[in-house]
């Protein structure tokens, strides 16, 4: 039997990790949108924003530091 390797895209994860990112944030968004939460605007910003650029930074980190 002849054993093909088969080569993976080394981005998928990434891929599968931002679309969830981005489905997260509009959720909570569209969420305190509707609901009209009334979280003060610096706490919005985290949630919506600095939270998932850490997290898409440290996917980064994590991707490129593989071999």
């Amino acid at each position: 039997m002849n054993a093909q390797s088969h080569e993976r895209n080394r981005l998928t994860p990434w891929y599968i990790g931002l679309l969830i990112i981005l489905a997260a944030v509009i959720f909570v968004g569209y969420r305190m949108w509707v609901t009209e939460c009334g979280v003060s605007i610096g706490l919005e910003l985290i949630v919506l924003a600095v939270m998932p650029i850490v997290y898409i930074v440290l996917m980064y980190l994590t991707l490129t530091s593989q071999k």
